[in-house]
């Protein structure tokens, strides 16, 4: 493939500008996705290769966006360990883990039998892209998991889940063991199958004080990366509202480390340290605002990562650096496509070498 800014970034190269993908591109903000989802289920449409990779291409056809995201959900390779999954506006779980023996039961499965579907999109759209620019392959963390599988349906506290984890530890332990090798072979099989990047999405790992991120989820995504090292891609970690967590974050050794909007940039970097990549982190709120304040915004996040002082100037240039920029969580479903163009072309212009 052509010189990827993107994978450069990832790997603290020097990059052409600062590469900005947006988590959950591809998805419901788009008319395009809104036209073609309509009359088909979500979990149906996911596992539909032809509509997955229509979905994936979406937005990188739209926009001239660096990277672009597997269309997915992190809950799809858990069917296949025998979790009766189902959504209702969300994922619900027919038979949640509450003890030992149900955490037993689950399986590792082989990700070529649970989600060829999964595989056969990654190859249609590594075909359809040619090189032009990577795709990234995604799954969810243990700890996120975990919380989704014990507590049966989403919530905002997971308190089930959490008060499952003090009163089962044992349980607790085997389903993150599980869940880690589970997500470790998937995520390996994806890369296998093309994808250029892989990303674990820890979106509830915020909950967890550091020292129960310390006991059960830390050595969870250690153990899902130290099985992916060998495949020589970038490995990104996203813990989401995890800003407490990052000094731990640190020693798990991704390459990038997503950033949630409420942590500021220059804040996460003394965490993390100057051989780590960050990806943020702009608040998705952000791009309802009018386009001189959206400006004011990126440019904001530009020079928090950068390490600039503020500027007056509103034409300011900024520096690539080991950043990549990205909102602070997945764009919201009312958001104005033209504002995304707006973000893509600013961030690429600022920051242009």
């Amino acid at each position: 493939m052509t010189e990827s800014a993107f994978l450069a970034a990832c790997r603290g190269e020097a990059a052409s500008h600062t590469p900005v993908w947006i988590m959950r591109q591809a998805g419901r903000y788009l008319p395009e996705y809104r036209k073609l989802r309509q009359g088909t289920d979500f979990l149906t449409f996911t596992k539909t290769p032809d509509l997955a990779a229509e979905v994936t291409l979406q937005p990188v056809r739209r926009f001239e966006l660096d990277a672009a995201i597997l269309f997915s959900d992190i809950m799809t390779p858990v069917e296949g360990m025998g979790v009766e999954l189902e959504f209702e506006g969300g994922p619900v779980i027919r038979n949640p883990i509450r003890d030992v023996e149900s955490a037993q039961r689950l399986r590792i499965p082989d990700p070529l039998e649970s989600v060829p579907f999964v595989l056969e999109t990654i190859r249609s759209v590594r075909t359809e892209l040619e090189g032009s620019v990577p795709l990234i392959g995604f799954a969810g963390a243990p700890f996120t998991l975990l919380c989704y599988l014990v507590e049966g349906h989403g919530t905002r506290t997971f308190s089930t889940a959490r008060a499952f984890m003090y009163a089962e530890p044992d349980a607790a332990r085997l389903l993150m063991t599980k869940l880690a090798d589970t997500m470790a072979l998937y995520l390996k099989a994806q890369a296998e199958a093309g994808a250029q990047a892989l990303m674990l999405f820890d979106s509830w790992v915020g909950l967890l004080a550091g020292s129960e991120f310390e006991e059960l989820a830390a050595p969870a995504v250690a153990r899902v990366f130290d099985q992916l090292r060998d495949l020589s891609v970038p490995l990104i970690y996203f813990p989401n509202q995890g800003g407490h967590l990052l000094q731990q974050v640190k020693r798990l050794g991704s390459d990038v480390v997503g950033i949630d909007w409420r942590t500021p940039l220059s804040e996460a970097r003394l965490k993390l340290g100057p051989d780590v990549t960050l990806q943020g982190n702009l608040d998705p709120a952000a791009l309802f605002a009018p386009r001189d304040r959206l400006a004011e915004r990126i440019d904001g996040v530009l020079r928090d990562a950068s390490g600039e002082a503020a500027s007056d100037a509103g034409d300011a240039v900024h520096t690539p650096g080991r950043h990549i920029f990205n909102l602070g969580h997945g764009i919201d479903k009312a958001t104005d496509p033209d504002s995304v163009a707006f973000l893509v072309d600013t961030v690429h212009e600022r920051t242009a070498r």
